[in-house]
């Protein structure tokens, strides 16, 4: 059974590590390092798993990110991942327990009980439609390099507020005029 606790409770070492076993070495130079590129993960919505025997088998990330309309206006929101299970653990859960974690720490707001910012991640769009992450609202947004339109999802309450169409990029500003977003 997977133990789960804030991803800042973990040496930043091991986390990195992870992230190399898991994705490769090149990961930096993946697209979704240059939508996030620049920001600090949300420590509120960023968890570890631990196996039985308490070593790292998993992690997710949440980033501040926004969503750059034609105009030239910012739409705030975050962005989950990666996702990373120790090649040899996947399967058994860990995935499933991170996102739940993190997801339900979005979903249960911030800041009072704001109402919680959309979601969005590069990923398989057969696995993350079990939480609603879905590429029907991103067919007019684009990325700071390749990507496959179809594995870039998106995750509202209401998709009714998402733009049809921007870039993704990190989050210069908070919504309220601050030098950085909200901490979730």
């Amino acid at each position: 059974m997977a133990t789960l606790v804030p991803l800042a409770a973990i040496d930043p070492h091991l986390v990195e590590d992870l992230l190399d076993t898991a994705f490769g070495e090149g990961r930096h130079a993946r697209t979704a390092y240059r939508i996030r590129e620049g920001m600090d993960w949300l420590e509120a919505l960023s968890f570890a798993a631990l196996d039985d025997e308490d070593y790292l088998a998993g992690t997710i990330q949440c980033w501040p990110v926004a969503l750059t309309d034609p105009k030239g206006r910012a739409h705030p929101m975050i962005m989950v991942g990666p996702v990373a299970v120790m090649p040899g653990r996947q399967g058994e859960g860990f995935g499933k327990a991170l996102m739940a974690a993190s997801l339900g720490a979005i979903d249960a707001g911030f800041d009072g009980g704001a109402a919680p910012l959309p979601q969005v991640m590069i990923g398989d769009p057969d696995y993350y439609d079990r939480w609603d992450f879905t590429a029907a609202h991103t067919g007019g947004w684009h990325c700071p390099g390749p990507f496959e339109q179809h594995r870039l999802l998106a995750r509202a309450g209401n998709p009714a507020i998402l733009p049809a169409e921007g870039k993704l990029g990190p989050w210069a500003t908070s919504p309220t005029g601050g030098g950085g977003p909200r901490d979730a």
